[in-house]
């Protein structure tokens, strides 16, 4: 028996030690292996778990997110798998810019887990000056830059204001148009830390609108330059919802929200657009209800390079069931990350939505080149419908990967990260309308394809050149932005 025991005292401290070479790279460290295990059981005690780090966020938020408890057994087998998830979990409540994992063995049975983690910036007063135009190369390329085409003002955000992982929004924005907005987001407001809510209003004025799109796929614009000082639309808005979050995993979200939108008479005559609003009326009181059921397991929510997630979502937006603002939305999409191995990665992204009726007013139209639902390589046009289908596929390499020391000191920031990737892609898409705002690319397969290089940096900052072809025989260089803050 002596022997045995020596024996599954060498097996165990094996694992360990090959535990924590494996996770070196994942902020991960195991310390004090050294000690006599007592027995063979392949489990160890969590005798404690302790915190360090943060200031500002509640204990019971971080533990929130730790599928393990104190008191629990793990399997030495799977440590690499529960400590990683855990991190991983950690990390994706984005309020941190680092997540290590300190696990101590205390005797041949407990272990003890530190949890070190640098908080981020959570008060952003930021002066904005940002294009109004969909995107970075639309406004550079179509109107060369121009200052006129720009808001201007304050956001203030607070990503954690009450250490519950709260989150409080003020846009106070001016310029070519006018926005002022708030919300606030309380994603745990009960004792379980299952349930939240989130509350917000706004209002927005247009100097311009985009009334309706022309046959080769470009929006057509309602301004004038004798209406400088003059607004063409406004929209005000009030919403409240409600979340659940249950386990690790999976959200459901809840949302009611009133609307009213007003335009210009002249944007619904017979030369502009009639059915821009389905209404003869140039103002219209819009109620809408959602649900959406979101799984998300993946390495980074912001970029993600492993896991999968997915969701479905259905809105009925107005009231009525025939004429006017009147929508019933299905939405689904699914997205898988591999990796590969050798520092080279893969993704699929399917995106799949339906408006019923058929028949849908001009601003329930929007399909493909809007937001994030577009192809690379067709940034420059919009492809208006009710029936939308989007596949995304892209192959990635890590191709370096290193840290620019911060010359002051910063509790929230020790280093500047930066991690490049060089990829390609190619892109599929389709657009299903019913003819009244008839198109060249709706109704027909639609592919793109390219290569670029993807930059990450402290707080997932993402920098995206793309150099995108398209099946028009266009291509050129694109720069897309994303942030976590």
């Amino acid at each position: 028996m002596p022997g045995l025991k020596k024996i599954s005292f060498c097996i165990l401290l094996l694992l360990v030690f090959s535990f924590a070479r494996s996770q070196s790279q994942n902020n991960v460290l195991i310390t004090n292996t050294a000690i006599p295990l007592q027995d063979s059981t392949g489990k160890l005690h969590v005798k404690d778990i302790i915190i360090k780090g943060n200031r500002q966020t509640k204990l019971y938020i971080i533990l929130r997110e730790i599928h393990f408890k104190k008191g629990d057994s793990l399997l030495i087998a799977l440590l690499n798998k529960e400590l990683e998830q855990a991190r991983q979990q950690v990390y994706n409540t984005t309020l941190f810019s680092e997540v290590k994992f300190e696990l101590v063995v205390l005797s041949a049975y407990d272990i003890m887990i530190i949890v070190d983690v640098r908080e981020r910036w959570y008060i952003y007063p930021v002066p904005q000056f940002k294009p109004v135009d969909r995107n970075f190369n639309e406004w550079i390329k179509t109107y060369n830059a121009s200052l006129k085409r720009v808001n201007y003002g304050l956001k203030f955000v607070h990503y954690n204001l009450s250490g519950r992982r709260d989150q409080l929004r003020i846009y106070l924005l001016n310029g070519f148009s006018r926005d002022f907005s708030f919300s606030y987001t309380a994603p745990y407001s009960n004792k379980a830390l299952t349930e939240g809510f989130v509350v917000g209003a706004g209002y927005s004025q247009k100097k311009e609108i985009p009334y309706k799109t022309d046959y080769n796929n470009k929006l057509l614009f309602y301004t004038s330059d004798s209406l400088r000082s003059k607004f063409v639309g406004s929209t005000f808005y009030v919403n409240a919802g409600y979340t659940m979050r249950k386990g690790f995993f999976v959200k459901q979200f809840f949302n009611a929200s009133f609307s009213t939108i007003t335009v210009i008479d002249s944007i619904l005559s017979a030369k502009n657009n009639p059915n821009y609003l389905n209404s003869i009326k140039p103002s219209v009181n819009i109620f809408e209800v959602s649900y959406a059921y979101q799984y998300v397991n993946v390495n980074n929510v912001l970029y993600a390079t492993k896991g999968k997630s997915w969701f479905a979502a259905v809105s009925k937006r107005g009231l009525g069931f025939t004429g006017g603002i009147n929508a019933l939305t299905i939405e689904a999409g699914v997205n898988k990350y591999f990796d590969l191995g050798k520092k080279w990665y893969s993704s699929i992204q399917l995106n799949g939505k339906l408006r019923l009726p058929l028949r849908q007013a001009y601003i329930n139209q929007r399909g493909l080149g809007y937001g994030d639902s577009y192809l690379r390589g067709l940034e420059y046009l919009v492809i208006d419908g009710v029936g939308t289908t989007l596949i995304k596929s892209t192959l990635k390499k890590k191709v370096a990967e290193f840290k620019i020391p911060v010359p002051f000191k910063l509790k929230s920031l020790s280093h500047i990260p930066l991690t490049i990737f060089a990829k390609t892609y190619a892109d599929f898409g389709y657009v299903y309308n019913k003819k009244e705002f008839d198109t060249y690319l709706s109704n027909r397969l639609l592919y793109t394809g390219g290569f670029g290089i993807d930059i990450l940096t402290f707080y997932d900052i993402n920098l995206r050149f793309e150099y995108s072809f398209n099946q028009l025989n266009q291509k050129g260089l694109f720069l897309h932005t994303q942030s976590g803050f």
